[in-house]
């Protein structure tokens, strides 16, 4: 799993101009409807497409409405399949390839917008050449948006929780329902500065609740545990039952937790961290409320060497993980939010600020942040117009109504 502050990746993004085709390569299309229907590479294209079930496609922003000129690139040797039809808003031409390109001609674009470029074989089960690209001209191609890097990832988006400069927070409560939540989705729902809890979508038939604290110093930034000094290292001090507990690394390197469960899509999934603070060192232990058992869980207890603090530097992410279906939109609503102080005082927190990641600056505009039902909502992906502005703050209305936890011992 990738976890988004330690994504360092550049920025590209394509502008058409009407003097110049563009080019949209190969490795930046999603395959439906089995993202592993042939194989997208950065060196090659897409290749091994061998079903006329499965669909490549392209999606862009074209900022004027017109006339629009449409080709795909393919080589390869001879025999494979050379014929496709090309789907441009309901519109379909089919070709054959020539000389190593497929000309589909001329299409109309009714209005400015996102648009859906999908490639389908007309060449049954027979495998067809190797995909480089696709070749666009034309007056509404003038303008025209794409991503152009080989990363195909929805951008990550996160809320940041303001809280009191000197508050010392024991407790940290947050709720997370998933509204879209395809394959390779992580709903984190409890950050602070130590580590973080929520929720992922790990394949068709598994998911899971997640809970992570990173070591001290140079496990903050490491990619391998073992170069990682042993006063540095978090330690598992208790884990709940069925939870599978070790380590993680390659995104900084700490202790990690996790339980299988089906956690279901539009259902409110309650999370809370909680912060015991040592000499020099913090215990924080997750805790999940079980929707069978109707009662808090723990997942894990771990000890933070180098801390002593309470839990600040809250926020929540939505993170795409993958990539092979960066095209999916995912949402989830978030909240109410709250905190105990270490004198047992509760605080609802009820402002956040929008942030995303590289990704979000410039290649995937369809980053989201808003106030829906009461409720934080975090949207990335599905190539939907308009965006949320980086640092925009956004207020939802208060409940009043701190929540009541009684957690297990351990």
């Amino acid at each position: 799993m990738n976890i988004t502050r330690h994504l360092s990746l550049l920025c590209a993004c394509f502008v058409g101009t009407a003097s110049a085709e563009l080019r949209i390569p190969a490795f930046t299309a999603y395959l439906d409807p089995d993202t592993h229907g042939a194989t997208v590479s950065k060196e090659h294209g897409v290749t091994g497409w061998k079903s006329d079930a499965v669909h490549v496609s392209w999606f862009g922003e074209l900022k004027t409405a017109g006339k629009l000129t449409a080709a795909v690139s393919v080589q390869g040797p001879k025999g494979r399949g050379r014929r496709f039809r090309l789907t441009i808003g309901g519109e379909k031409h089919e070709g054959s390839a020539k000389e190593g390109s497929v000309a589909f001609g001329e299409y109309t674009i009714a209005r400015a917008g996102y648009v859906q470029f999908e490639l389908s074989s007309l060449n049954g089960r027979q495998e067809v050449a190797d995909v480089e690209a696709l070749v666009l001209d034309g007056p509404a191609a003038e303008g025209a948006h794409f991503n152009l890097l080989p990363r195909r990832n929805a951008a990550s988006v996160h809320l940041a929780y303001p809280t009191p400069k000197e508050a010392k927070i024991a407790m940290f409560y947050n709720e997370v329902t998933a509204v879209e939540d395809p394959v390779a989705t992580y709903y984190m729902a409890c950050g602070f500065a130590r580590g973080y809890f929520g929720m992922q979508v790990n394949s068709p038939t598994e998911r899971r609740i997640i809970f992570s604290v990173w070591d001290a110093a140079s496990g903050q930034s490491a990619r391998d545990r073992s170069t990682v000094s042993k006063n540095d290292q978090t330690q598992l001090l208790a884990k709940g039952e069925g939870v599978e507990a070790s380590v993680f690394g390659n995104e900084g390197t700490g202790g990690h937790s996790h339980l299988i469960y089906p956690w279901k899509t539009g259902q409110a999934q309650r999370f809370v961290v909680t912060a015991k603070a040592e000499e020099g060192r913090t215990v924080y232990s997750g805790y999940w409320f079980h929707p069978d058992k109707q009662k808090w869980v723990l997942l894990a207890s771990f000890r933070a060497p180098k801390d002593g603090g309470w839990l600040h530097g809250l926020y929540s992410f939505s993170e795409d993980f993958d990539g092979s279906n960066g095209h999916l939109q995912r949402k989830a609503l978030y909240g109410p939010q709250w905190i105990r102080l270490s004198d047992g005082r509760w605080q609802e927190l009820t402002t956040a600020t929008f942030s995303h990641d590289p990704t979000g600056k410039a290649d995937r505009l369809d980053r989201f942040m808003g106030v829906e039902n009461g409720r934080f909502f975090l949207s990335q992906g599905g190539f939907v117009a308009g965006f949320t502005k980086f640092g925009e703050p956004f207020t939802r209305p208060a409940t009043d109504k701190a929540p009541v936890i009684v957690l297990p011992e351990h």
